[in-house]
């Protein structure tokens, strides 16, 4: 969920190697189809669906129609970018400034998880994976919608954490303080995407964090 050439397209590398066919979602058909057609070009079946994760019903039906052609959904990540005015600060964001964050950082990841969480409860399997700025660990007075949103997103997957674990469902979350960034030992794309293999592979604890919160 909220595919992009950097993150995204590296976790789709990176599983893809592993055998997984690959669906994509994301706001913008251009973008999609350029990352579909490097997977592709590489060897890895891909498809991409167009959704904006603040419209559950468009979300949940571009999750059917990715099903419907890859097959039951195995491996859910939920990492949108959070728009830029979700960044308010504290003192001047009202109650009308969190409706946006709290479309994107719950809305979305609810109605995205209770699309898949059937099929892999017939899988008897799967791994639900969100992906948080450093907000979602230490909230930031200048960045309150975030802050505020992550917080609740964070307490909706470890509440699954818990309770799927007994279903063979692994739910973790993946912390990213900062920015990602090309070139860096922990926190280039494709670093993270190994990070995020792992997660899938170890399926161990519910918190993760890419680098140290103060970077």
């Amino acid at each position: 969920m909220g595919a992009g050439p950097g993150l995204g397209a590296a976790v789709a590398r990176r599983f893809g190697r592993e055998g997984f066919g690959v669906g994509l979602v994301a706001r913008d058909r251009g973008r999609l189809d350029a990352i579909v057609d490097g997977l592709t070009a590489g060897g890895i079946t891909a498809r991409g669906c167009t959704a904006d994760v603040r419209r559950p019903a468009e979300l949940a039906a571009a999750l059917r129609e990715l099903a419907d052609a890859l097959g039951t959904v195995e491996v859910l990540q939920y990492s949108p970018v959070p728009h830029r005015d979700f960044m308010r600060p504290v003192l001047d964001t009202g109650h009308r400034d969190l409706v946006g964050p709290i479309e994107f950082s719950v809305y979305g990841p609810v109605a995205a998880v209770q699309q898949v969480l059937p099929g892999m409860r017939r899988l008897g399997r799967g791994t639900i994976l969100f992906v948080n700025g450093g907000s979602a660990a230490v909230p930031h007075p200048e960045r309150a919608g975030t802050s505020i949103a992550f917080a609740a997103e964070s307490a909706y997957g470890r509440l699954l954490h818990d309770r799927l674990a007994g279903e063979g469902i692994h739910v973790a979350q993946l912390v990213i303080p900062g920015a990602i960034t090309p070139g860096h030992a922990r926190k280039d794309p494709d670093a993270l995407a190994r990070t995020l293999w792992a997660l899938h592979r170890d399926r161990h604890g519910f918190r993760h964090y890419a680098d140290d919160l103060e970077s």
